[in-house]
């Protein structure tokens, strides 16, 4: 993602949440921006979401995005924000969606 930002020139700002993990009101606002209930940018397979039996709140999106904050490596990565958009960066031609 950041070599096809840095390809097209496009300035952008890198957020690290796994250094400085995003709140709940922050991944509820993801959320809207993706166009997506929480528990469908999660990584279902990470150990922290296995080890914390997370599969049992995923239809609560409020629990959901908490467990997010305090889990943060759950998080589908790289999440690109432009505006009001968002868009999951994989695949990378996802990026040309809202950077074009």
């Amino acid at each position: 993602a950041v070599s096809l930002l840095n390809e097209k020139k496009i300035e952008y700002v890198v957020v690290e949440y796994l250094k400085e993990p995003l709140s709940k009101e922050d991944i509820l606002s993801l959320a809207e921006k993706l166009k997506m209930n929480p528990s469908e940018f999660v990584r279902v397979n990470e150990k922290d979401f296995k080890d914390n039996q997370l599969k049992n709140i995923m239809h609560d999106n409020d629990k959901m995005a908490q467990a997010i904050s305090k889990y943060p490596k759950i998080m589908e990565r790289p999440i690109l924000v432009k505006g009001n958009q968002a868009i999951i960066g994989r695949p990378t031609d996802n990026i040309l969606q809202l950077i074009t």
